[in-house]
């Protein structure tokens, strides 16, 4: 096969790739606190021709952390994360991370995120409130109290910069390293009665997936009229041999 071939079929398969991760982002486009899904493309060059051959690699997505807009909910047991920080949950097999900080209280005081996780302290236990408490109050450091009482408060963590983070569920993560408490609550914080949205812009999204369309379907031109050139090649070294 020529080498232009397999050049425009590395180009289609990342250009899908690409396609699946715009598709999934605007999917979750109302998901409370998700983070969207970016994709990293390198060139390989392939020395088995005549010429240095450049190929585009399978790409390797990472999850973006740019933060969503804020919209005030006034549900007190509603919260935003602001600055680059996340609340702790208690996950199936393990600890995660959000951004999703919707919370419901059990009839026992204890405090979950919608999806029925436990949402965990900075020492990684869960959080108890007084069912009979009435409504908390949160400070911005995350500490939780009841008729002036203070009952807990909400783990808020920093992940290093360069962790790579798999995706838990819609909103959450799981980074490859050690997470830590936050402790600059000047860059960090919690906002009561508030909720983060998506941070996928909609509008763009769709317009680059039209775009990633229209150039998928250029390559894919390309790749007939590549194989017409090869085909008619053939046919005319077999009329002359």
């Amino acid at each position: 096969m020529q080498p232009s071939l397999y050049v425009s079929l590395s180009g289609q398969m990342a250009l899908m790739r690409r396609m699946e991760t715009l598709a999934h982002n605007v999917a979750n486009v109302n998901t409370a606190g998700f983070r969207a899904e970016e994709i990293k493309f390198e060139e390989l060059i392939s020395q088995k021709t005549d010429a240095p051959t450049a190929f585009v690699s399978g790409g390797s997505t990472f999850i973006s952390r740019q933060a969503g807009d804020l919209i005030r909910t006034e549900n007190p047991l509603d919260v935003a994360v602001t600055g680059d920080a996340w609340l702790s949950i208690q996950g199936p097999n393990g600890r995660a991370y959000t951004r999703d900080g919707r919370m419901t209280m059990t009839p026992e005081g204890e405090l979950r995120t919608l999806t029925g996780y436990q949402i965990l302290d900075v020492g990684g236990a869960p959080i108890q409130l007084d069912p009979t408490g009435g409504t908390p109050g949160i400070a911005r450091d995350g500490t939780l109290t009841q008729g002036g009482v203070q009952r807990g408060a909400l783990g808020l963590f920093t992940i290093p910069e360069q962790a790579n983070l798999t995706r838990f569920e819609n909103s959450g993560v799981i980074p490859d390293m050690a997470a830590e408490p936050a402790l600059d609550f000047n860059r960090v914080g919690i906002m009561q009665g508030f909720m983060e949205q998506a941070n996928v812009n909609p509008v763009s999204e769709i317009s680059r997936l039209i775009q990633i369309q229209r150039s998928f379907d250029s390559v894919s031109n390309s790749i007939t009229q590549a194989e017409q050139t090869l085909g008619n090649a053939i046919k005319t070294l077999g009329e002359t041999s």
